[in-house]
């Protein structure tokens, strides 16, 4: 965006839907692998990422924001989301926001 007479960036939980749309997409148009990164501050972001289609993620701006703790407890949040939907991994969830 344009602030000023400068250019900035935008990050943080500001991008998320922009980014996961981004993956969503690509994974529609072409089967590689997808880190899917912008805005991830929790599990369940994580989670959706996942579901668009992501093979891996990326945490960048939360570890700025949140301690490099930040990790272990998304890590965490997956797993208990996981396994309170009835899922034993990742590989279950992968791209189901498109219905296959």
């Amino acid at each position: 965006p344009v602030l000023s007479n400068v250019k900035g960036g935008l990050s943080g939980p500001a991008i998320k839907p922009i980014a996961l749309r981004c993956v969503y997409d690509i994974y529609e148009a072409v089967k590689i692998p997808i880190i899917g990164t912008g805005g991830i501050v929790s599990g369940e972001d994580a989670v959706e990422y996942i579901m668009a289609g992501a093979t891996a993620i990326g945490i960048g701006s939360g570890v700025l924001y949140r301690t490099p703790s930040i990790f272990k407890r998304i890590s965490g949040e997956m797993d208990e989301w996981l396994l309170g939907h009835g899922y034993k991994n990742l590989k279950e969830i992968r791209g189901a926001a498109h219905g296959r």
